[in-house]
């Protein structure tokens, strides 16, 4: 039987307590708790996997992947929840250009384990990754999701109007957010990547697959 539950998990200098739908009879009999950190390199398999069930090779044709490949997400700004020594979500914002020398941040992929869904996991990740671009003076986050969900945490459409990515997208599901006042206001041009060069030693080969344009 599911109930509802006060979740509590601690990342860095914040804790969040959430009321959590609980189903899973593993989760019912302790209670969920995880901890978001920073993403280390003993990570990467765990991430990986995560991701591959979540989105499948598809994930490799996204348009927003055009804007990644071969970079290396923002300082600080690579998180993953764990339960233990289990990984249950995870969430990357990079550095791009919104617009010509506009700098943004460009968040995910994020993706939750199948049987956190119902936790609060999701929000509360995007509520660190964004208190933590705030602390680092980023200025404004681009993502394509759906808006409704994102709406809570103050993404808009209206402010990617002027703005194109580099590849096919639902125009409604490209929002955009300003950390800092009037940061997006006028931005017009085509998304680019930025930030560090990802080093070739940790690339992952992709799949043969057709890239969308």
């Amino acid at each position: 039987m599911a109930f509802e539950t006060p979740c509590f998990h601690q990342s860095g200098s914040r804790a969040f307590a959430l009321a959590a739908t609980i189903a899973p009879a593993s989760l019912e009999a302790r209670g969920p708790a995880f901890v978001i950190r920073d993403e280390s390199a003993d990570d990467f398999v765990a991430r990986e996997a995560l991701l591959d069930e979540s989105f499948g090779p598809a994930r490799f044709l996204k348009t927003c992947e055009r804007l990644r490949e071969g970079r290396m997400p923002a300082r600080g700004l690579a998180l993953v929840a764990k339960d233990e020594d289990r990984l249950v979500a995870t969430m990357r914002m990079w550095p791009i250009f919104a617009g010509a020398g506009r700098p943004a941040l460009l968040l995910g992929p994020l993706a939750v384990a199948p049987d956190y869904r119902s936790l609060g996991l999701g929000a509360a990740m995007i509520e660190e990754g964004l208190g933590r671009a705030a602390a680092r003076n980023h200025r404004a986050v681009l993502l394509v999701g759906d808006a409704p969900y994102y709406a809570r945490f103050g993404f808009d459409v209206r402010v990617t109007e002027g703005l194109a990515l580099p590849g096919p997208v639902e125009r409604e599901r490209f929002l955009g957010l300003e950390l800092s006042k009037g940061a997006l206001e006028g931005a017009r041009g085509r998304v680019s990547g930025a930030g560090m060069r990802e080093p070739s030693a940790l690339r992952r080969e992709s799949p043969k697959l057709a890239r969308a344009a």
